[in-house]
């Protein structure tokens, strides 16, 4: 367990804020305490900065995880965003997808949204920017990067592609071992 490095938090915090933008401050000045990002196993994790320290006396080849796990940087370096960090995102998502109840099954599934199954989009999302799908009911259900803005969205046929999958909470139960 280590504090990233420069070209670490340069790259995840960039994909951070394509979800959530300046409100990365709030995860790590909460009102309950300081939390950190720590790098274990190239994992990110988020903790309590109590938890942080508790954690580190324990040998690196004996800890398993500690906090919720945000992501992994993969060989290549590029960080890839796991659906552990959807219920930190959520709340502090800049754009929004809503989806119709019969498009949620399929979006869980692993599919990429349709224009069928949109229900609605915050206004002003521009093209490839990261958006927080939601249920009708406000659940959130993953993320995705969106294929098409907001204007392109309205003029757009029933079966174009609106957003791109990442990931959803149906991963929970297709990738069960791999989920830390």
């Amino acid at each position: 367990m280590r504090p990233l490095t420069d070209q670490e938090c340069k790259v995840f915090f960039e994909k951070l804020s394509k979800y959530i933008g300046e409100n990365i401050k709030q995860l790590l000045e909460r009102q309950d305490g300081k939390y950190c990002f720590r790098f274990h196993k190239d994992r990110v994790y988020y903790c309590k900065e109590q938890l942080m320290k508790k954690a580190g006396h324990i040998s690196r080849d004996h800890l398993l995880s500690f906090g919720t796990c945000f992501g992994k940087f993969t060989k290549t370096g590029k960080f890839r965003l796991h659906v552990t960090a959807l219920d930190f995102l959520a709340p502090y998502a800049k754009f929004k997808i809503w989806l119709k109840p019969n498009a949620e099954q399929q979006f869980l599934y692993g599919n990429h949204v349709m224009k069928a199954g949109l229900g609605r989009i915050t206004e002003g999302t521009p093209q490839f920017q990261g958006v927080v799908i939601y249920s009708m009911s406000d659940l959130p259900l993953g993320f995705g990067v969106a294929a098409k803005s907001t204007q392109e969205c309205r003029h757009a046929d029933p079966m174009a592609t609106i957003a791109f999958h990442q990931a959803d909470i149906g991963e929970y139960l297709r990738n069960e071992e791999k989920i830390t």
